[in-house]
Parts: C-alpha cells; sequence; structure tokens
C-alpha cells in the first residue's frame, strides 16, 4: 500500500537527521544479525519454515523492545544527568532555565520512538499492513512528544522573567502563547493528515474554507492577544502591579498575564482571573503610580455643623493659647477659619507627613448634612497596615481638636427602639 508523504517525510527525517546515519545502519544491521541467526538456529533444530518465521518475528519483537527500552534508559539516566551536569558549569542563567530538568525528560521519551521507527522495516518485513500501521502511530507518538516538549521549552521562557518584567518581555510572552497555539494546531494537521493518509498542505486548503469556524474557535486567543498587546504597549499593565477592578471585584496584585486572562491575588488570597478585553473595554486602576511616588495620598472627609461656625470669643482665645500655644488667633477670628490653619500646622511638623507634597485642609461643597472638611496629606508609610495605623492616629487628633475650636461634627442621629 501507499505510505502516507508524512510517514515518508518523517522516515527521512528520522533516519538522515535525529538518528545519525552511524546509529540507523547499525540498527539496521543488528536486526539483520539477530534475524539471520534465529532462522539459522531454529533451521537447524529442524522446526519447519511456519513455526520459524513466528519464533522469529516474537524474538525480534522482543529485541525491539529491549532496545527501545534501553534507548530510553540511556537518555533519561545519562544523557540528562550528563546535560544538567554541564548546566551547573556555565554561569548563564537562561541556559539553566530552558534547558531544565522537565524539558530533557520530556526529550528523552523521543529516543524510544526513534529507535522503534528504525527497526519496523527489519521487524515485520512480511507483513506490510502491520509495519504500516505501526509506524502511523509511531509517527503519531513522536509528533505528540516534539510537540510537548517544545511546548515545555516556551513554557521555560517564562523562568526567565525579572520581578518586574518590562514591555518587551510580556510582548514576547504574548509571542510565545501565539506560538505554542500554532505549534498545538500543526501538531492536529499532521497527525489527521497521517490517520487520513493525505497530505498536509491538502488539508490545510481544507481548512481554509473552514476559516470562520476557526475565528470563532480561537476568537477569545485572538481578541485576547489585541487586548495584551494594547495593554503592555501602552504601560497600562505589568505583572506585579497592584491593581483594582471594580467590576471583577478584584483588589490585588497580578500574579500572571496570559493571552486570555489576567490572573489576580486579591489580599485576602482569593484568586480572580480577568480578560485583558475586560481591563481594556472597562476601567480599572493601577496603584503603580502610589508605589512609585515616596508618599501615599489620604484623603479623609468629615462635616462641621454649621451652627458651630461663628467669631472667636476673648475666652476662647485665651484658653487655646493656653492649650494650643501653637495656635494663631484674636478675638474675632472665626472659628473654623483658625482650625483650618492649626491643623495644616500640625500635619507639616509631623515626622510622618511629606511636605514637599501637595498638604491643604480644604473645604468641598455644602451639603444639608453639613460643611465637607477635607484633609488631604501625604504619608511616608505605604504598606497598608502601617499607613491605616499612621492616618487613624493622626485623624483621631484632628477629631479631638475640634471641640477646642468650639466647632461641632455633624453626625446623623439613628434612632433607638423603644
Amino acid at each position: 500500500m501507499n505510505q502516507d508523504p508524512i510517514v515518508q517525510a518523517a522516515d527521512s527525517i528520522v533516519g538522515g537527521t535525529l538518528l545519525p546515519a552511524p546509529i540507523a545502519e547499525t540498527t539496521g544491521s543488528l536486526m539483520h544479525e539477530i534475524k539471520t541467526f534465529v532462522e539459522n538456529l531454529l533451521t537447524t533444530i529442524g522446526l519447519n519454515s511456519n513455526i520459524v518465521a513466528l519464533v522469529r518475528h516474537i524474538v525480534l519483537v522482543a529485541v525491539t523492545i529491549l532496545l527501545a527500552w534501553g534507548a530510553y534508559l540511556f537518555g533519561r539516566r545519562v544523557l540528562v544527568p550528563l546535560i544538567l551536569r554541564l548546566e551547573r558549569k556555565t554561569s548563564a542563567q537562561w541556559v539553566h532555565h530552558l534547558f531544565n530538568k522537565r524539558v530533557l525528560i520530556s526529550a528523552s521519551h523521543i529516543l524510544p520512538a526513534l529507535v522503534v521507527w528504525q527497526v519496523l522495516p527489519h521487524v515485520f518485513f512480511e507483513y506490510p499492513l502491520v509495519e504500516e500501521i505501526l509506524r502511523r502511530l509511531t509517527a503519531i507518538y513522536i509528533t505528540i512528544m516534539v510537540v510537548k516538549t517544545l511546548t515545555l521549552f516556551i513554557d521555560s521562557f517564562k523562568l526567565l522573567e525579572n520581578e518586574r518584567p518590562s514591555s518587551t518581555q510580556q510582548y514576547f510572552q504574548s509571542f510565545c502563547g501565539v506560538l505554542k497555539i500554532i505549534l498545538i494546531f500543526i501538531a492536529f494537521v499532521t497527525i489527521v493528515s497521517i490517520l487520513i493518509n493525505r497530505s498536509p498542505s491538502n488539508l490545510l486548503i481544507g481548512l481554509g474554507s473552514a476559516s470562520a469556524i476557526l475565528m470563532l474557535v480561537f476568537k477569545d486567543t485572538i481578541e485576547g492577544l489585541v487586548a495584551g498587546v494594547r495593554l503592555t504597549s501602552n504601560e497600562m499593565l505589568h505583572k506585579g502591579d497592584w491593581i483594582t477592578v471594580p467590576k471583577a471585584n478584584a483588589d490585588g496584585i497580578v500574579e500572571e498575564m496570559t493571552l486570555t486572562t489576567v490572573k489576580i491575588r486579591n489580599f485576602d488570597n482569593t484568586i480572580i482571573t480577568v480578560s485583558p478585553k475586560t481591563l481594556v473595554d472597562e476601567s480599572f486602576q493601577n496603584w503603580k503610580g502610589m508605589k512609585e511616588m515616596p508618599g501615599r495620598r489620604v484623603s479623609r472627609q468629615f462635616y462641621i455643623d454649621f451652627h458651630s461656625i461663628r467669631p472667636l470669643s476673648a475666652d476662647t482665645v485665651r484658653q487655646l493659647q493656653t492649650l494650643r500655644p501653637t495656635v494663631k488667633a484674636k478675638e474675632g477670628d472665626i472659628n473654623l477659619t483658625v482650625f483650618r490653619k492649626h491643623v495644616e500646622d500640625y500635619l507639616r511638623q509631623l515626622p510622618e507627613v511629606l511636605n514637599d507634597q501637595t498638604l491643604m485642609v480644604r473645604q468641598l461643597k455644602a451639603t444639608n448634612a453639613g460643611l465637607p472638611i477635607d484633609v488631604y496629606f501625604f504619608l511616608k508609610e505605604k504598606a497598608w497596615v502601617a499607613f491605616e495605623h499612621q492616618t487613624a492616629e493622626i485623624m483621631e487628633h484632628i477629631y479631638a481638636a475640634v471641640t477646642l475650636f468650639e466647632l461641632r461634627i455633624y453626625q446623623h442621629a439613628i434612632p433607638t427602639e423603644a
């Protein structure tokens, strides 16, 4: 029967490239000598030709299995440790990452199939149908293992990332994702070609008419790739960034970016995955600017009761000068004005506050709940827990000082049940 073009091509590759010619010739010569020896031995014993053929095939199959097992052991127990030992002697980190143990072990599983491929013509030469079926199965196995090894090799590029990858590295990661998809697609086409005895080029031409279906199948991947390129090209997102995505209830650190998902670890250690397209189409907050700045912003509001805003009396001024010697006030000054200036002076003298950043105590638009006062400044501390503690201590001091200026903080009274 006619041999599949893919099988013919693989035969030439295995015999001429993947397996060196001397090894291929030695394997063929060995099988020929074993076959001749077994035939002569059985003929000498006096067995008929049918039994000779049966025993000869059994022996050749057993030898094939032993050779394949020996090839695996040689690759797994000799080549892999040898390459790993050579890796340890080099200072190039990329060598350690790319040619890691997982990649080498996966590659070692290809060696037995190459040996089987080489000896099949010498084992089943009298059974072309069996030989053809086994060669096709072997070709499929080699295809799968080669693609698996290449996929692991591509995945190894992730180990080359720095703690904060650059845009170029993230572009490369997106490219690696596309390359893996292409490899899997080529493997699928190759396997189907082997099974149906057709050339891959003819199969690809047939698939061209089904391109619309393929576009639907890979719709998310294509959209994710485009969105990922937009995220990285515009410096919108990096691995390690702290982001907030209100739509997805995500608030945490970006742990992984792929073609179709962005993995975010929330501060409660839950994991949320968001598609890059969602981040591009919807709004999200990136705290990268805050982390790169020398401080973190504080903006806290509280409401002053309008009825408590009045000029300072002489008694109040004397009391303030006694309790707060730094307060600059005179009779007739508006208590809220003096309070705002006092709070600003208080914030400026705190060592925790950045004085070279914006610092102010301002009024916001009046409401029916009172006059909003916004305390706006920057703390040097950016770590969440310490930041919240320092902010609370500062605001508590401000709240406690309100009554000294004869001001009242508005709060809505909640009626209690009788």
